[in-house]
């Protein structure tokens, strides 16, 4: 055997030998991708608000339709296991409809229409499956510390007309919300460095966000982003 032929067996061998490592680098599809120890992104979720009283009188609760937005912060573990965190500006309205006194014996009804803002930080944990076909399922439980931004108050008679408006909640609204939040989804690979997130998320309140009635606040989210 030559020289040449014999340089190109061991051409073939050394093809061959690196061959099965760089196609499962390149394939989505297995479970040996290189997954990123840090994921930064962008997102928005739209979300349903609504108020719990307790045991105050209430005559109805209405859940209302917001917004959040913000970043979104995966730190890896390893490939399964991520701490998650991000900031982000929660949008929640709700309302109520509550009884007030004329006088002493007469009461009237009221609607109260509530437009809460607030600076969030999650803390979580966020268990992903692995990667197959392109896309990969999670689910996340943590925290939420949330600080007012701002709170507004509209006041409607019974016959839906306005009769008091409060720009800010200053002594009505507490500063801080905490919440516990639990959700799930799927991120879709669209590169090797993209992905597009859809999910779901509850996050039940445990604080009181209106000092009248003590009422708390709890949404829920349909989250849509891009992680990079």
């Amino acid at each position: 055997m030559n020289m040449s032929v014999r340089r190109l067996y061991g051409l073939l061998a050394l093809i061959i030998a690196l061959y099965p490592k760089n196609a499962a680098a390149q394939d989505y599809n297995t479970s040996s991708y290189d997954y990123k120890p840090i994921s930064l992104g962008i997102a928005i979720s739209p979300n349903v608000s609504w108020l719990r009283y307790g045991d105050f009188d209430v005559q109805s609760n209405t859940p209302k339709i917001g917004f959040n937005y913000g970043l979104v912060a995966d730190f890896a573990f390893s490939e399964n296991y991520y701490f998650s965190s991000g900031l982000f500006i929660d949008n929640l309205r709700a309302q109520s409809e509550t009884y007030m006194n004329i006088d002493d014996v007469q009461q009237a009804s009221q609607t109260n229409n509530y437009k809460l803002q607030y600076a969030t930080i999650p803390l979580g944990v966020k268990l992903k499956s692995t990667q197959r076909y392109y896309r990969s399922y999670y689910g996340q439980f943590g925290f939420t510390l949330g600080v007012k931004l701002s709170a507004k108050q509209e006041i409607m008679d019974s016959n839906r007309v306005i009769v008091q408006e409060y720009d800010n909640l200053k002594g009505g609204a507490d500063i801080f919300r905490l919440g516990l939040q639990i959700g799930g989804g799927v991120e879709w690979l669209l590169d090797h460095n993209l992905r597009f997130m859809t999910g779901l998320t509850f996050n039940n309140g445990f604080t009181q966000v209106i000092k009248q009635g003590e009422a708390n606040n709890s949404f829920v989210a349909f989250n849509l982003g891009i992680l990079f």
